[in-house]
């Protein structure tokens, strides 16, 4: 069965709606999705879909060559997550704010003390065509959900940090439009991941650390002990 937009509003806002709550440090740097990150799903037939960019690495200072989600720092004009995400959306891939209906925000992580990713989910209209900006992206592609949970190659690394036990999750995906392999990893994974989880409802065939039958707590957990050693990094 297809899972519209009505379905994934349901589940996002009876399980995220705590997350609103949380408030952005002042000053602090914010990726598109929210600003921050934007997680855009959209479904081709009865499967849903992420799409995801590779930064160009000519002129960007932060995460040259990275797959992660569009996104990008806040500005004075933004009022707020969402309005930073839509902007930063429309300049690195040509999404403008029409083709996305915004379902919701997700708990915000700290990348480092001054840096707060908040990412932010909406579906884009089936018409949209990527026009990817060459001085920021080098390709734009689309990874079925389904992939997040049953990977074709994926691996996993462990960062123990006073006495935090963290999961690297590593998906390597092989986009069948170009044959291009792209590595998958860091909080883009987990991200990715935590929004399978909440969509598809079911477990991944690899060990993680979100509990499926209670993912608020669980994921209130995670991006804590995440916040916590990103800041005792420095």
């Amino acid at each position: 069965m297809m899972l519209g937009p009505n379905i994934l509003t349901y589940r996002l806002t009876n399980i995220l709606s705590f997350y609103h709550c949380w408030e952005k440090k002042e000053n602090s740097t914010c990726y598109s999705p929210s600003g921050q990150r934007s997680m855009w799903t959209c479904s081709e037939g009865s499967v849903e879909k992420l799409l995801v960019t590779q930064h160009a690495r000519s002129r960007l200072r932060r995460s040259p060559g990275e797959v992660c989600f569009p996104g990008g720092k806040a500005e004075p004009a933004d009022v707020d997550e969402v309005a930073t995400a839509l902007r930063e959306a429309q300049e690195e891939v040509g999404l403008h704010p029409h083709q996305v209906e915004v379902v919701c925000c997700l708990v915000p992580c700290l990348l480092d003390r001054d840096t707060l990713i908040s990412p932010v989910v909406g579906f884009i209209d089936h018409t949209f065509q990527a026009q990817p900006n060459p001085d920021e992206v080098k390709s734009v592609f689309l990874v079925p959900l389904e992939y997040f949970l049953q990977p074709g190659v994926y691996h996993q690394n462990y960062v123990t940090h006073c006495g935090h036990h963290v999961i690297i999750h590593c998906f390597e995906y092989t986009n069948p439009e170009d044959g291009v392999t792209y590595q998958i990893e860091g909080l883009t994974a987990k991200f990715a991941l935590f929004l399978a989880l909440i969509i598809l409802g079911k477990k991944p065939i690899f060990e993680m650390e979100f509990n499926l039958s209670d993912l608020i707590s669980s994921s209130e957990e995670t991006f804590l002990k995440l916040n916590k050693h990103a800041t005792s990094k420095l």
